[in-house]
């Protein structure tokens, strides 16, 4: 009872996203039956046979991310933000371990999933939350101001260096130490990580990672990007990556005191550990 409407208002955004045939409706898990009973609800979602993004980041078996596998997966997740967003849902938790892969990596695609705490967002209307996963966690949720869709874009910007790097853009020590990385924008692009880089790549992440808000690309525009309009092949003999595990902190942000990750009376105590004690389903 305690997670029913986030489980209801997960429940809402996958019927949404089946009620349309859509190539960008088509990369949201795909939702077949809901049960309940007294204690528990029960949904059954579409097989995901490839298991998280996450696993291949943490195994590093079978084939390495390279870069035109990279460019593949980004445009796919983000054609289902765009259906969110078409829709004035901002997703909120956007990380590997939310991104499902179809089939054996890496011949799969890739499909969003995890809605519990994703938010309607609309017009003169402000929602100020503190939730998210550390990591992935964009600047104005830390200084607990207005959220909006650009607040996934953020997120976008560090899946993309997660992705071609193995490593977390903004990952610090601790959690506090990541907050403030993220609140002043720390962010390098070390030689070692980016070699086999393109530029393209790099100015996307740039685009992306940009505190105000206003200044990141919506949606449709990271989808226009040049890095993402073609395939970007590795050059001949480029050595394959190794990468190591992610180091990435996966539960969400949310009170101990009240439970609450919205408005609640702890939530201008950010770099207080009640903030960090307890974790929500994400």
């Amino acid at each position: 009872m305690d997670h029913q409407q986030d489980i209801m208002h997960e429940v809402a955004v996958l019927r949404l996203a089946a009620a349309y045939s859509t190539l960008d409706g088509a990369r949201i898990v795909r939702l077949h039956e809901v049960y309940e009973t007294p204690s528990e609800m029960a949904l059954v979602l579409e097989m995901a046979a490839g298991g998280e993004l996450q696993w291949v980041l943490d195994t590093g078996e079978d084939e390495q991310l390279s870069e035109h596998l990279v460019v593949k997966f980004m445009r796919q997740i983000l054609e289902g933000l765009c259906f969110l967003h078409d829709h004035d849902i901002a997703h909120l938790d956007l990380k590997p371990q939310n991104l499902l892969l179809t089939g054996r990596f890496p011949d799969c695609d890739i499909k969003l999933c995890d809605f519990g705490i994703s938010r309607v967002i609309q017009p003169g209307m402000e929602v100020r939350e503190i939730l998210g996963t550390p990591d992935y966690v964009a600047p104005e949720i830390l200084n607990y101001e207005p959220i909006s869709l650009s607040t996934d874009i953020w997120s976008v910007g560090v899946l993309a260096y997660v992705l071609l790097t193995g490593f977390s853009p903004f990952g610090g020590d601790n959690k506090q130490e990541t907050f403030c990385n993220i609140s002043q924008n720390n962010l390098n692009f070390q030689d070692d990580c980016f070699d086999n880089v393109s530029p393209a790549a790099l100015d996307f992440i740039r685009a992306t990672l940009v505190v105000n808000q206003n200044g990141r690309l919506t949606a449709r525009e990271c989808l226009e990007h040049a890095w993402l309009q073609g395939p970007q092949p590795s050059p001949p003999g480029t050595p394959r990556k190794t990468f190591p595990p992610v180091v990435s902190v996966v539960s969400c942000l949310s009170c101990s005191q009240c439970s609450s990750s919205a408005q609640c009376h702890c939530a201008d105590k950010l770099g207080s550990p009640l903030l960090l004690e307890r974790s929500i389903i994400c």
